[in-house]
This record gives structure tokens, sequence and C-alpha cells, in this order.
């Protein structure tokens, strides 16, 4: 584990209580579908969502109805509530991931929220030729297990330590997987450190801080639409988030 990953700490408790504010970020995004209607549409390939610790299908249901608004076949993972990496969950999520790519004849999409986003990740590793791209949203990667409001809550769910990391589930979780990925983080999220939810920026992968609750992040506006803007470019050719114009405003330089 690396020097500022064991420095890094769970965000503060007023942060934890901030998290409360992910019900009008719901309302946010019910206001804005209006505006968001003017995001790029896709071209029709598969999209798989990946919800958060403890959530299920449920949780990503606004962002996944948006993105089959916007053109894609979207999919949830179909396992009920993300109790950790159980018995059964690794192989289910490689059979789904696989059996999409054959149905559509396409590679897929992975959009991961928090807990699920580190799955989406991993998954890319486990199966590269498959995966067009990796979009993560709070997902707590690259820092250390505990710095989090929710690795107690993830060792009663999993039965596991938070600190246990499955060699045959894609190896380090902070390595980039092998595919175009964006990390989507927010400073003010009050479960996981912003920190260790950031990506190292290459010629293909990249960061996008947004101001948004932990909770709110899936259904975020400004989240949605640079989901909805990193799925849309054209496969093989992938370029950094672009931040002019009106997007300076709402999407804050990761350089400041």
């Amino acid at each position: 584990m690396s020097a500022t990953a064991r420095a890094q700490r769970p965000p503060s408790k007023t942060l934890m209580l901030l998290e409360g504010r992910a019900l009008h970020e719901f309302g946010a995004f019910l206001g804005a579908l209006p505006l968001l209607s003017f995001a790029p549409k896709g071209d029709g390939h598969p999209v798989l969502v990946l919800p958060g610790l403890v959530a299920s299908d449920t949780s990503t249901r606004p962002l996944r109805s948006f993105l089959k608004g916007r053109g894609y076949a979207v999919s949830g993972w179909k396992q009920g509530r993300n109790l950790g990496l159980r018995d059964g969950v690794q192989d289910s999520m490689l059979d789904l991931l696989r059996e999409m790519n054959e149905t559509h004849g396409r590679k897929v999409s992975l959009v991961g929220w928090s807990l699920g986003g580190i799955y989406a990740r991993q998954l890319a590793k486990l199966m590269p030729d498959r995966v067009r791209s990796v979009i993560t949203l709070g997902s707590p990667f690259a820092g250390s297990p505990k710095a989090t409001n929710a690795w107690q809550v993830y060792e009663m769910a999993s039965g596991k330590r938070a600190d246990h990391a499955d060699p045959q589930f894609g190896g380090s979780l902070a390595e980039t997987p092998p595919v175009p990925t964006t990390a989507i983080y927010s400073r003010t999220d009050g479960i996981c450190a912003w920190q260790g939810c950031m990506e190292t920026p290459s010629a293909h992968s990249e960061n996008i801080e947004v101001e948004s609750s932990h909770c709110g992040m899936g259904h975020h506006p400004a989240v949605v639409y640079a989901v909805a803007d990193r799925l849309a470019q054209p496969e093989g050719a992938w370029a950094p988030f672009d931040r002019s114009g009106w997007r300076s405003m709402v999407y804050p330089d990761p350089n400041r």
C-alpha cells in the first residue's frame, strides 16, 4: 500500500451528514431532464450498470432509463443487492458480460457506482476484449480500504475483511484497466475519501470532478451528462473530456 493510501482518512462526519442531499440531487435530475435531452446520443452498443454496496438495480434505474433513452442497450447486474464479492457473484458478472457481448456482437461499456465501479474495473482486466470502456462513480479503488465510512458495512454484508483482495479477480485494484477509463469523483463525497476515487491520468484514462454527494452520484445531473458524453465517443476514438465553454462552470479543472 502506498504512503498516499495509508494517509487517507474517511470523510468527515459533517460530509457524511450532508449525504442527505442525495434526495435533492434526484429532484435536480428530474428537473434537468429537458436539458439532459441535449446530451449526446449513443450508437446502440451494450452498457452494463453495476450498483454500489447494499444497493440493487433499483438504485441505478434512473441512470439506466436515461441511457436507454439515449439509444444504448442497457442492463442492470441482475443479482439483487450488492453484498460484496460472495460466492458466485464474480462468475455471474462474467457470464452476464459475456452474454451481452455475444448477444449484441459488440463490446460492452461498464458503468459502476462505488463498489460497482471496482467490479467494473476488475471485469475489464479479466475480459478486455469484450469491454469498450469503464466509467466509475465515486469508486474507492486507489486508496486504503478503510478510507471510507462504509468499510464496516462491507465486512458485515460480505463476511470478508475490507482489506481482503482476491488475486483471481483482476489483480491490483489501483491498476488502470487496459481500456479507456473515466473516474468521476467528488471532493464532497461523504462516504469515500475522494483521493482514493481518482485514476492516474494517461492517454486512455482520466478524472472528472463533480460537486455531488456519494449517494446521489448515480442520478446527479452533472454525472449523468458526463456518463452520456463518455459513452457517446466512437469506438477506438477515445479523447479526454472537454471542459471548454459552459462545461468549465460545471466541471472543475482536476489540476487546480
